[in-house]
C-alpha cells in the first residue's frame, strides 16, 4: 500500500514535468558526439541541490536514461556512437539506414531501449539487496576475465577476416595502455609528450575511430549519406512491434544480462551491450545476417545498454558503490542531500528511494512517445540536410564534443589524430570496433590482471587466484564457447549436410524417392 503512496508522488505534476525535460534533455545531449550522459549528469547536479530529494533525483535519473538512448540516434544516422554505450548498435544499425530503414531502426532502438529500461528499474525496485552481493562477489580475477569474455566479441564481429580483427583488438589494447599505468603509475608509450600522460580518451577514441573517417569518406564521394529512394520515414511502429515480438527471448535476454553486467562497478553500458550482441549472435538461427543490418542486433544493444541504468543504480544505493560513471555523479549528490547510503536505504529512507524509483520507471516510459517523435523528424532531418552542411555541422560537434570531456584541446588533437589513422586502417580492410573494443576493455582488463596476479603472488597461488574462482571458470567457459561457437556451428552445419548427401545416396540406392 505505501508503494503506490510513493507512486502518486511520483506522477504529481512538478515530478511528471522533471521527467519529460529530463528525458528530453538526455536524448539531445547523448545524440551528440561525446556529450556522454556523465557529462549531462555532472552539469546538470548543481540545479538538484535546490530541490526536494527525490524530484532531484528524477530529473538527474531521466537524463541519464535519455542520454543512454540517446546514444543510438548518431549510431543509426551517422555511424557514430554518441555514448560508448551504443557502440554495438552501429553494426547494424547504420547498415539498416543506408539500405532505407533508419526510421525502422530507430523505432526498434526505441522499444529496445523501453524495455530493458523498465526491466533495470523493476529488478532494482524488487530485488536490489540480493543482486548487490552479487556484485561483492567478483574481484580483481572476474573483472579480468570478464573483460576478455569482452574481447571474444571480436570472433563475432570478425567472421571471415579474423586475423584483421585480431590485430585491430590489439592495436586497442596498446592504445589504452598509453600514459600513466593504473596500477604503479609507470608512464608508457607518451614519447616524452605531456599531452599523453593522461592516456587515450575512450569517447575522444571512440570519435575519433568512427567519425573521422566517415566524414573523410562523405567530402571523398558524391554519393548521399543515406540511400532516399524508397525511404520510409514513418514510425514504423506496427512493423517494429512485430520484430520485437518476434525476438522477445533476444530483448528479455540482453534486458537481463544489461542489469547483471550493470551492477558490477565499473563494467557499464559498452560492456553489456557488446556481451549481449555475441549472445543474441551465438544463439541466432541466421548468425552471418549480424553486422549488416540484423534488427536482432539493434535490440540486443538498446536493450542492453539502457537496462544497466537500473542496474547500476543497485550497487550505488545499496553498498555506495557506483555501478556506472553518471552513478558515480549521482551518489555525490545523494551525498549532499544527506541521504544514508547502505543496506537500510530501502527502509529508513524508502519514500526518496521508492518515489525516486517509480519516477525513473515513468521518465522510462515517458522516453517511447518522446524518442518516436524525435527519432522520426531527426531521420527526415538527416536525409534532407545536403552534405555541403552535414559534414562540416558534424566535423565541429566532434571537435567540440571531443574538447569538453576534459575542457582539454589535447583531447581533440588526439581525436583528429587517431581519426586520420582510423581512415587509413578502414581502407586496408581494419574495422573500428575491434580497436575500440580494445581500448574501451584494456583498462578494466590490465587493472583486473594485475590485482590479480599481486594478490596471488602473496599467496604463494597465482594459479588459483585465476583459475581456482567458481565465478571465473564459469566466465571463461562462457568466452571459450563464444571464441569457438562459429567455427563449432561450421562444423556442425557441414557434419548435417554430409549426413544428409549420405541419406540422399542410401535412399536412391534402395530405390525410395528422396
Amino acid at each position: 500500500m505505501d508503494k503506490l503512496v510513493y507512486l502518486a508522488e511520483a506522477l504529481t505534476p512538478l515530478n511528471l514535468l522533471l521527467a519529460f525535460v529530463g528525458v528530453l534533455a538526455g536524448i539531445v545531449i547523448g545524440a551528440l558526439p561525446g556529450l556522454s550522459a556523465t557529462m549531462a549528469v555532472a552539469v546538470l547536479v548543481p540545479f538538484t541541490f535546490t530541490m526536494e530529494p527525490a524530484s532531484g533525483l528524477i530529473v538527474l535519473g531521466a537524463i541519464y536514461t535519455g542520454a543512454i538512448y540517446g546514444g543510438s540516434y548518431s549510431a543509426i544516422l551517422v555511424n557514430t556512437p554518441g555514448t560508448p554505450s551504443a557502440i554495438a548498435t552501429t553494426f547494424d544499425g547504420f547498415p539498416m539506414a543506408k539500405r532505407g530503414d533508419g526510421a525502422l531502426a530507430v523505432s526498434l532502438s526505441t522499444l529496445a531501449s523501453v524495455f530493458g529500461g523498465l526491466v533495470g528499474a523493476l529488478m532494482l525496485m524488487f530485488l536490489a539487496p540480493p543482486l548487490a552481493r552479487v556484485a561483492l562477489a567478483f574481484g580483481p580475477p572476474e573483472y579480468f576475465w570478464l573483460a576478455v569474455f569482452g574481447l571474444t566479441l571480436i570472433s563475432a564481429l570478425s567472421v571471415g577476416n579474423l586475423m584483421k580483427g585480431l590485430i585491430g583488438a590489439c592495436f586497442g589494447l596498446l592504445l589504452s595502455m598509453v600514459g600513466v599505468a593504473v596500477i604503479g603509475a609507470d608512464v608508457r608509450f607518451t614519447f616524452g609528450s605531456h599531452m599523453l600522460l593522461g592516456g587515450i580518451d575512450i569517447v575522444a577514441g571512440l570519435i575519433g575511430l568512427y567519425c573521422i573517417p566517415v566524414l573523410i569518406d562523405l567530402v571523398a564521394t558524391r554519393d548521399p549519406h543515406l540511400k532516399v529512394e524508397g525511404a520510409q520515414t514513418g514510425f514504423r511502429l506496427g512493423e517494429a512491434l512485430s520484430i520485437s515480438w518476434r525476438e522477445k527471448f533476444n530483448l528479455l535476454r540482453s534486458s537481463i544480462i544489461g542489469t547483471l553486467v550493470g551492477i558490477l562497478p565499473g563494467a557499464g553500458g559498452s560492456v553489456a551491450s557488446l556481451v549481449s550482441y555475441s549472445e543474441a549472435r551465438r544463439a541466432s538461427r541466421h548468425p552471418e545476417r549480424y553486422g549488416t543490418g540484423e534488427p536482432g542486433g539493434i535490440i540486443a544493444t538498446e536493450s542492453a545498454n539502457n537496462a544497466t541504468v537500473g542496474g547500476g543504480f543497485i550497487p550505488t544505493l545499496v553498498l555506495g558503490i557506483p555501478g556506472t560513471p553518471p552513478d558515480a555523479v549521482i551518489l555525490g549528490a545523494l551525498l549532499v542531500q544527506g541521504i544514508k547510503i547502505g543496506p537500510a536505504l530501502f527502509s529508513a529512507q524508502s519514500p526518496i528511494v521508492y518515489t525516486f524509483i517509480f519516477g525513473l520507471i515513468i521518465g522510462t516510459l515517458i522516453m517511447l512517445p518522446v524518442g518516436l517523435l524525435v527519432g522520426r523528424y531527426a531521420y527526415k532531418s538527416i536525409i534532407a540536410i545536403p552534405k555541403a552542411a552535414l559534414v562540416p555541422t558534424i566535423a565541429f560537434m566532434t571537435v567540440i564534443g571531443s574538447f569538453a570531456i576534459h575542457n582539454n584541446l589535447s583531447d581533440s588533437a588526439v581525436m583528429l589524430g587517431l581519426g586520420a589513422i582510423g581512415w587509413v586502417l578502414n581502407r586496408a580492410g581494419f574495422a573500428p570496433s575491434p580497436i575500440v573494443l580494445g581500448l574501451v576493455l584494456g583498462q578494466i582488463a590490465e587493472q583486473g590482471y594485475v590485482q590479480s596476479y599481486l594478490i596471488g603472488n602473496a599467496q604463494h597461488n597465482v594459479l588459483g587466484m585465476f583459475f581456482g574462482r567458481p565465478i571465473s571458470l564459469v566466465i571463461v567457459a562462457f568466452a571459450l564457447l563464444t571464441l569457438f561457437y562459429p567455427y563449432i556451428a561450421k562444423a556442425i552445419g557441414a557434419a548435417r549436410a554430409r549426413r544428409s548427401r549420405t541419406d540422399i545416396v542410401v535412399e536412391s540406392r534402395n530405390g525410395t524417392p528422396s
